[in-house]
């Protein structure tokens, strides 16, 4: 009876340790199994991080490089601008001048012609100083 006993425990041992080997077994295929889906979700993300990390770069890079033509761009307008506001103040200042000169001339010209008017009044002795208005 004791060695029956024994056989049965040493048989239900066996059972115990077959059932537990098979059990950890099918633990040890589903844990490979779900780190098998981790390393697949893993790299999935890693792709789009990795692309989206390089749209950021892109649309950073064209950015860039956008400012720098608008900022090129800008400089070369303010230059254009600047040339052509001192094109207009020399014409203006050229046109002032002109201008003065030519009052200048028909001050001239005025005091010209009364002197003329005067010398040839004086010269025919029928005309006198009473007899044209007085130049300004």
């Amino acid at each position: 009876m004791f060695e029956e006993l024994k056989a049965k425990i040493e048989k239900d041992r066996q059972n115990f340790v077959k059932a537990v080997a098979k059990n950890s077994k099918e633990c040890e295929n589903a844990l490979k199994k779900e780190i098998s889906n981790l390393q697949v979700i893993y790299d999935k993300f890693t792709k789009e991080k990795e692309a989206y990390v390089q749209s950021l770069k892109d649309a950073i890079s064209k950015y860039e490089e956008d400012k720098d033509r608008i900022l090129i761009r800008y400089e070369q307008q303010r230059k254009k601008e600047k040339s052509m506001i001192l094109e207009k103040e020399k014409a203006s200042a050229d046109k002032i001048a002109e201008l003065v000169q030519s009052l200048k001339k028909k001050k001239q010209d005025g005091r010209t012609f009364s002197l003329l008017r005067k010398t040839l009044g004086s010269f025919l002795d029928n005309g006198s100083d009473e007899d044209f208005p007085p130049d300004d």
